[in-house]
C-alpha cells in the first residue's frame, strides 16, 4: 500500500513539473506553427511578423510567439497616441496587454515602444 502511494505521489510531482515546464498553452495557427497561450496580463516583446491583411500581428515575448488578432476595443498607440495599424512594423519594440479567452489572445492595447 505504501508503495503505491509512494508511486503515485511520484507520477503526480512529474505531472506538476511538466506541466511548470511547459510554462503556457501552445494553440495551432497556421499550418506548421504553434503559439503560445499565455495567462491575460502586459508583455513586452518585438513584432516578428505583420499581417495587415488580417489585423493581426505576431509578437516574440520571451521566447514565446504570442498570436495577436486585433478586435475593435484593441487601442495601439506610440509616444502616447493612437496610431493607425499600419504604424506597426517587424522589428519594432512592443508592449502588448492581452485578455486570454478559452485558447485565443485578445489584444486590449498595443503600444509600440521603439
Amino acid at each position: 500500500m505504501r508503495s503505491l502511494a509512494r508511486m503515485l505521489t511520484v507520477l503526480l510531482a512529474l505531472s506538476f513539473g511538466a506541466v511548470a515546464l511547459t510554462g503556457c498553452e501552445k494553440q495551432g495557427g497556421e499550418e506548421g506553427e504553434e503559439h503560445a497561450v499565455v495567462e491575460s496580463g502586459t508583455y513586452t516583446g518585438t513584432v516578428k511578423k505583420v499581417k495587415a491583411d488580417e489585423n493581426e500581428i505576431y509578437v516574440d515575448a520571451d521566447g514565446k510567439e504570442l498570436e495577436l488578432y486585433f478586435i475593435e476595443e484593441t487601442k495601439l498607440t506610440k509616444g502616447g497616441e493612437a496610431v493607425e495599424f499600419s504604424a506597426l512594423e517587424e522589428g519594432q519594440k512592443v508592449e502588448v496587454e492581452v485578455k486570454k479567452v478559452g485558447k485565443r489572445l485578445d489584444p486590449l492595447s498595443v503600444t509600440i515602444v521603439e
